[in-house]
């Protein structure tokens, strides 16, 4: 049994996901932030000062791919690192007056990616793909916990 790309919910929720990722990156790249930079500044300007470790869960990445993008945003001013005094093994990260301000600069940038995206749809139809798509990741969700859990007993 054959599975067409066209008939791929998969496939094509990947390929509108690269789409509007190389679009985001050919907007803010001349703001001289990377793709990769953008999700951390985006949890960092809803909640500044996580942990490298709540930064990584916030966005999805390991540890190691994170403070890979720390450092470089670092290095360019947009964050620094702070200790935490109580447990010195963690490392708080904040935002800097210029990351701060790029969020002014950035966010109008993303959301007409977004609403380019989208110019065609009614209010509607952007409302059921909303819905469709919270939809299929709590199905997603659901499914990937039952089998965490069965894998889990498997191990024991």
């Amino acid at each position: 049994m054959d599975l067409p790309f066209t008939e791929s919910v998969g496939y094509q929720i990947r390929a509108t996901h690269r789409a509007l990722q190389r679009f985001l990156q050919l907007k803010i790249e001349p703001h001289g932030v990377t793709l990769g930079m953008w999700y951390f500044l985006r949890a960092l300007w809803h909640e500044d000062g996580l942990t490298q470790r709540e930064l990584s869960r916030r966005v999805g990445t390991m540890e190691p791919t994170t403070l890979n993008a720390i450092l470089n945003m670092e290095k360019k001013g947009l964050v620094r690192r702070v200790q935490n005094r109580k447990d010195r093994r963690k490392w708080h990260v904040h935002l800097t007056a210029k990351g701060r301000r790029l969020k002014a600069e950035l966010i109008p940038l993303a959301r007409d990616v977004v609403d380019t995206a989208v110019q065609s749809l009614s209010r509607t139809e952007i409302r059921q793909l909303m819905d469709g798509l919270a939809e299929i990741q709590k199905n997603l969700h659901a499914t990937i916990s039952q089998l965490d859990e069965i894998n889990s007993r498997m191990v024991e």
